[in-house]
């Protein structure tokens, strides 16, 4: 017989800010409250299950940082009681605060929520892992689908933020690789629609068209840009021309949706919707991606040792059950998970990239977003 298993205490530290949710365009729909926590507690109990037969005894600490509050100061908190596993639903700014902290080196932090792309391409950190999908991966998806598709000549009207600005740059930047074509850009100057009200449809009938003129009719897809939902829902059926809409809104990359039903999803999603009370969102499915990878490389590996639980979650050896199909695993240049990518209307699962044809000499699910030769980062 081989030694036994030995016990081990492994808290893992869920960390997001207060902050106010996002009100949905509808009255009718129910606001998230709680994005992210409830993925990372279905996780552990996961996690448990396989980890109670071999003494690993797994608690999620639950870390809300008051609005205002000092993430740097709450971070070094955690650390001096002991946590080095960290899940991280927090934005750019206090994802690198916490990033950079002198006292971050030995821990492993999974970044469930920033898609923003030179965080894998120039300004990497040996101790973050990317759960979620980068604006690139989101990008080179869509594009792929329509490229399949023959959908090649494209209208972009993007948002002023720098998060519209980024996606769009990715979209440029996943159709030079595709062989799809920019026939057309404008950006959306915000004015407040009054959709709360019944006349909001009018004046959307009437602004939408006005908006969407810059190609006229000569383009085959209209890729609405729009993170913060201010324009976006309204694109479908108000276009000057009539032409399908994807993006932001319309047909969306995403890592996750409720309409996964395939590759026994549905499991899974009916075992969150009943501890939830709620639909699994992205930011759910990104730390529940998290703690099962760190669930995965300490069975693996049977330790809890940081050195040793990065060294496996970078190596080729590891795989990840994620209900995708395929095994996940973590891109070891920059540390992003690499994944399918769900395109999905409000009902229905249109399909999921890497498309067909688009192929790779590692892995096809390394054409979704940045590849080796195309980043700064050479994490060791």
């Amino acid at each position: 017989m081989g030694p036994a298993a030995a016990a081990i205490d492994l808290p893992i530290v869920f960390l997001t800010r207060a902050e106010e949710p996002r009100l949905p365009l509808s009255f009718v729909d129910p606001v998230v409250e709680d994005p992210g926590v409830w993925g990372a507690r279905l996780a552990i109990k996961d996690n448990q299950t396989t980890g109670g037969f071999l003494g690993h005894n797994y608690e999620l600490v639950e870390v809300v940082v008051p609005a205002g509050a000092d993430i740097a100061a709450v971070f070094a908190e955690q650390i001096a009681a002991g946590g080095r596993l960290f899940i991280a639903d927090l934005a750019r700014d206090d994802l690198l605060v916490i990033a950079q902290h002198p006292e971050a080196a030995n821990t492993l932090i999974f970044n469930g929520r920033v898609a923003d792309d030179d965080l894998r391409r120039t300004t990497c950190f040996p101790q973050v892992f990317h759960t979620a999908l980068s604006r690139a991966m989101r990008a080179d998806a869509l594009v792929q689908f329509l490229v399949w598709k023959k959908w090649t000549e494209l209208f972009i009207l993007a948002g002023s933020t720098e998060g519209d600005q980024a996606y769009a740059e990715a979209i440029r930047r996943a159709a030079r690789k595709f062989g799809a074509e920019i026939v057309a850009e404008d950006s959306y100057a915000y004015s407040p629609i009054a959709r709360r009200t019944d006349s909001g449809h009018i004046q959307v009938q009437s602004q939408m068209p006005l908006a969407t003129q810059a190609a006229d009719d000569d383009y085959d897809v209209l890729i609405a840009i729009d993170e913060n939902e201010i324009f976006g829902e309204y694109l479908p059926f108000n276009s000057y021309a009539a032409r399908p809409v994807a993006g932001t809104h319309g047909l969306v990359p995403m890592s996750w949706h409720r309409v996964q039903e395939q590759w026994g999803s549905t499991q899974i999603q009916r075992r969150f919707t009943e501890v939830a009370g709620r639909w699994m969102e992205e930011r759910d499915y990104a730390a529940w991606l998290g703690v099962r990878a760190l669930g995965e490389a300490v069975t693996r590996t049977n330790g809890g040792d940081v050195v040793a639980l990065r060294a496996y979650l970078r190596s080729a050896d590891f795989a990840l059950g994620g209900f995708k199909g395929v095994g996940l695993s973590f891109r070891p240049w920059n540390q992003q998970m690499r994944q399918p990518v769900l395109l999905v209307n409000k009902r229905v699962l249109v399909s999921v990239s890497p498309q067909a044809g688009f192929l790779h000499q590692r892995t096809p699910l390394d054409s979704l977003g940045f590849d080796e030769p195309e980043t700064d980062c050479a994490l060791q």
